[in-house]
């Protein structure tokens, strides 16, 4: 437990939602697509907070996952939140990436829990354009479990042009499959 915990969570008690963004940011992702995925970005922390209640509740942390997978936002609320500029590299450890962020959550839950904070079932966001280049078989299955168990709710966004038949493997069944079409 951190002091700033303490601190952040007496100034704002408000019940949070824990949000993960889990972005690819393989060599794949160069160019226009990047560029689409800072943008998304941006306009999700915009979004959030131009909702009054969602600005006080919504907690998010950004995991990149290229040729390994980082935490570059742990969770900050969305006044605190920056969004990073991600940069294309490498190939795409999905699997590495997936299982970054189940640990993360649980982190974060642990952290709520011993402060006595309420909290709505977490949000994980997946996007993607490309196929795996890691074994992502059991990541998937971890987070399908939790999906199953109501312990998480998975998005799995497809930039455009990509593998969807792949991303549906990862996805199913109980997530939610999406199409990011510009």
């Amino acid at each position: 437990m951190h002091l700033e915990d303490n601190i952040e969570f007496a100034v704002n008690p408000e019940t949070r939602c824990p949000v993960v963004l889990l972005l690819d940011t393989s060599g794949s992702m160069s160019g226009e697509r990047i560029d689409q995925l800072n943008l998304g970005v941006t306009t999700f922390k915009q979004e959030v907070e131009q909702d009054p209640t969602a600005s006080l509740r919504v907690e998010v942390a950004v995991i990149t996952f290229d040729n390994s997978a980082q935490v570059v936002q742990d969770f900050v609320t969305i006044n605190q939140f920056i969004p990073p500029v991600l940069q294309a590299i490498g190939r795409t450890s999905t699997g590495q990436g997936i299982e970054l962020a189940l640990d993360t959550i649980e982190k974060r839950k642990s952290v709520y829990k011993n402060n006595g904070v309420q909290y709505y079932r977490p949000w994980l966001f997946l996007i993607t354009d490309g196929s795996p280049t890691d074994s992502w078989q059991q990541a998937a299955q971890r987070a399908k479990q939790a999906v199953a168990d109501g312990k998480l709710s998975f998005f799995a966004v497809g930039v455009q042009g990509a593998d969807m038949a792949t991303l549906g493997q990862i996805a199913s069944p109980g997530f939610r499959l999406l199409c990011w079409i510009d």
